[in-house]
């Protein structure tokens, strides 16, 4: 009994010596860091209609049991505008996943507003499949792009 409660107590200082599983690589909540601002990637001509948000104010990565959450939110230069979605393109070969920022103008013609009515948030979510090619996941409007890297 007592070879087993030092056995024990041995293991728990020496995990207690390596650090803390918050700050470890293997916690998934560490994947990605904190978004940085980022150089845009050159659009081609979409398909997609929508132009891209003006700004990306924020990019947030929220991981979850079967893969992560990418949620940005941006702002306009108007009220107005809508169907926001972040639009994927291709997995590059050094493992870079950019989304487009994508909103449709407003209908008619609307006033700017105070920058946080016009604020629009959007979300998509990545499978733990996709992810494992995935290094950086960059954020792209017309005008700035965040990234987040492993």
């Amino acid at each position: 009994m007592r070879r087993t409660v030092l056995a024990a107590l041995g293991v728990v200082l020496v995990v207690a010596g390596c650090g803390t599983i918050r700050e470890s690589r293997l916690n998934p909540f560490n994947w990605f860091g904190r978004a940085e601002p980022r150089e845009t990637v050159a659009t081609a001509t979409p398909e997609d209609q929508r132009l891209l948000v003006a700004q990306v104010l924020t990019l947030s990565i929220d991981p979850y049991s079967t893969g992560t959450i990418v949620r940005a939110k941006g702002i306009p230069p108007t009220q107005g505008w809508w169907d926001a979605e972040l639009v994927a393109r291709p997995l590059d070969e050094n493992g870079v996943l950019v989304f487009d920022f994508r909103v449709f103008p407003p209908v008619t013609n609307t006033p700017p507003g105070t920058p946080r009515s016009r604020e629009i948030t959007v979300a998509t979510s990545l499978s733990n499949v996709k992810l494992d090619q995935v290094r950086e996941i960059v954020v792209q409007g017309a005008n700035n792009a965040l990234s987040s890297r492993r």
